[in-house]
């Protein structure tokens, strides 16, 4: 009996993580492959690597919360496998609305579905854990607001990533030794941009990893009949990955399209503050959406970036009737060699010319799920396990 549920747990487990590589995947290496910087395949394999290294690492501080912080009791297999189907019944309602499910945020609904049934619901954690999901949306924006405001036009004035034809580094072998030497085409400043890419890249797949294999791990850990650790991390990254060479195919080349068209530069500072912010806090074990950060850092990077024809003054006291806010402003670069204009200043004619920085619609979807997903989770947990109580 514990081995036929244990491979029912294996099989939820793997959808749970196929599904969270489609998404993942399209939101850390979009940009890059947007950009002609890297192939699919090519992304998918690293994002599998990093995948497990920050599941291996930091994601075991996750997977301790999900399995002993959220209730008293320790998760046994029979419920471990019942939350695993909550997370993919999320998993499929967001696709259905199309957007990337809050896959951390949708278990801990149904951890916390299992511990109101049971009686044995960790309150004070939980405060924490929705603290910091309250928080965590401003911190995102302000971040991202300051860096549009101040560090962003600046930089994307003095930056350009571009990706030249042909090969970014070729084989020289005219020495005795083959060494590695510039393409055809390639600049210095093409091989640091592009390395900055793939890096970046890499530092969101690794806090992806931290964040998302938990939420396919931790439920089949446990010590009557569940599987060990390491086991469970492995499975749960390489279904993350299959789903990277499969289902995110066509998400790296839509991903970002319905929130912004921005370029990627800013999509870089969006993907850095964001997967800071989610490392940090998975470190610290708090289970938490990559999705949560980026938006509200896209969103916040657009405001502050849009909002410098007015100074802090008069955004607090609202004498702005003489200042236009473009709410394009994100979309579009710098004319080149010309200076950003200062703070309060009139922004040139070319930088007026815009399109919506967002768009606004999209935002409340995303939002919206936020509060759906766990909530419909904890829902049908907190009922299942009512009418079952011998499961957990």
């Amino acid at each position: 009996m514990i081995e036929t549920i244990l491979l029912i747990g294996i099989v939820a487990s793997i959808f749970v993580g196929f599904n969270i590589g489609g998404s993942s995947t399209g939101i850390a290496w979009g940009p890059a492959v947007g950009a002609g910087v890297v192939k699919k395949t090519t992304a998918a394999a690293i994002m599998t690597v990093f995948v497990f290294l920050g599941g291996w690492t930091v994601g075991r501080n996750v997977m301790e919360t999900l399995s002993e912080g959220i209730i008293t009791i320790d998760l046994n297999l029979a419920a471990g496998v019942a939350v695993l189907f909550f997370i993919g019944l999320g998993i499929l309602v967001a696709n259905i609305f199309g957007v990337p499910v809050p896959t951390s945020m949708t278990t801990v609904g149904a951890i916390a579905g299992l511990g109101l049934a049971t009686d044995t619901l960790n309150y004070a954690s939980m405060a924490e854990i929705m603290t910091w999901w309250f928080v965590t949306p401003f911190i995102g924006f302000w971040i991202g607001g300051v860096i549009g405001r101040y560090i962003y036009p600046e930089v994307n004035r003095r930056v350009q990533i571009e990706k030249s034809d042909g090969p970014l580094l070729v084989v020289d072998r005219r020495g005795p030794i083959p060494t590695p030497a510039l393409g055809p085409n390639t600049t210095r400043s093409e091989l640091v941009s592009t390395t900055v890419v793939l890096l970046i890249g890499c530092y969101m797949a690794f806090s992806a990893g931290a964040s998302n294999v938990p939420n396919a791990a931790a439920p089949l850990v446990g010590e009557a009949g569940g599987l060990d650790t390491d086991i469970a991390i492995v499975i749960a990254t390489l279904a993350i990955g299959l789903g990277g060479f499969t289902i995110a195919r066509r998400t790296m080349e839509s991903v970002g399209g319905e929130l912004s068209d921005i370029p990627l530069l800013a999509a870089l500072f969006v993907m850095v503050i964001a997967s800071t912010i989610t490392t940090l806090l998975s470190w610290i074990g708090i289970p938490i959406s990559l999705v949560m950060g980026t938006v509200m850092t896209i969103v916040g990077i657009g405001w502050g970036r849009a909002t410098r024809p007015i100074t802090v003054r008069e955004a607090v006291t609202r004498d702005v009737e003489d200042a236009e806010i473009v709410p394009g402003a994100i979309t579009i670069g710098e004319i080149e060699d010309d200076p950003v204009a200062p703070i309060g200043e009139e922004e040139p004619v070319e930088v007026l010319e815009t399109g919506t920085l967002f768009n606004p619609q999209a935002v409340i979807k995303y939002v919206s799920m936020w509060i759906i997903g766990p909530a419909m989770s904890t829902i049908l947990a907190y009922g299942f396990f009512r009418l079952i109580p011998g499961v957990a």
